[in-house]
């Protein structure tokens, strides 16, 4: 009886743990081709020249275009990606959606790299970018006084975060067209490319472990 006491007690600490938020989603656009339209590359599809990634319910509109660095073989003119070495921009109307139809709370965060020119990303409640406004990010220019790895204008990157209330389903990215640049686009997280575990929860996945394992002895030693 004290056995299944213990492992109940265990279970629901696992349990807490794992309910208490959900792990970041981490888009590197690594994998798409260079030039490709995003597509349902991150939604069980494929980017426009048929490569797939994992399939997190993420789908972009047709104006996401995925670019490679330059020193990698591609045509991108950045350096100093957060994650090499594939960026996301769009080259008309000023804007891409990124579409999760299961939706999204807690965070998001990303890293972009813009010269000259302001950009803005707004997450909203709905898809396609209807519904409320969950939060506006302003992104000003960044400059290019940096160098690149080893080439390339867009080499200053800033990440930039921000929590918010709600289930967030549409994200909105702006700017001028060809001129603005994002990377490790990350939901569940105001912190870009961070995919463990905060400390908490590890702490609390290590008193469930330590838990099952004292229910192990008990039942040894019975």
């Amino acid at each position: 009886m004290k056995s299944m006491k213990m492992l109940g007690l265990a279970s629901a600490i696992l349990l807490a743990a794992g309910g208490a938020q959900a792990a970041p989603i981490v888009l590197d656009f690594e994998g798409l081709a260079n030039r490709a339209l995003v597509n349902d590359f991150y939604n069980g599809g494929t980017d426009s020249e048929g490569n797939s990634g994992p399939n997190y319910g993420i789908g972009f509109t047709s104006t996401a275009i995925a670019t490679i660095d330059a020193d990698a073989g591609g045509t991108g003119q950045f350096a100093n990606e957060p994650s090499p070495n594939t960026v996301i921009t769009f080259l008309e109307g000023g804007t891409a959606i990124m579409n999760v139809a299961a939706g999204f709370d807690t965070g998001f965060s990303f890293f972009y790299s813009s010269i000259f020119n302001a950009g803005s990303v707004t997450v909203y409640d709905g898809l396609n970018g209807t519904g409320n406004v969950l939060a506006t990010l302003t992104l000003a220019p960044l400059g290019s006084d940096c160098e690149g790895d080893p080439n390339g204008d867009y080499c200053a990157w800033a990440p930039v975060g921000v929590t918010f209330s709600g289930t967030a389903r549409s994200v909105d990215f702006g700017g001028v067209p060809n001129a603005i640049g994002f990377d490790d686009i990350t939901l569940y997280s105001a912190t870009p490319g961070v995919t463990v575990p905060e400390p908490g929860t590890l702490a609390l996945l290590g008193a469930g472990l330590a838990g099952l394992g004292l229910v192990g002895r008990n039942r040894r030693a019975a």
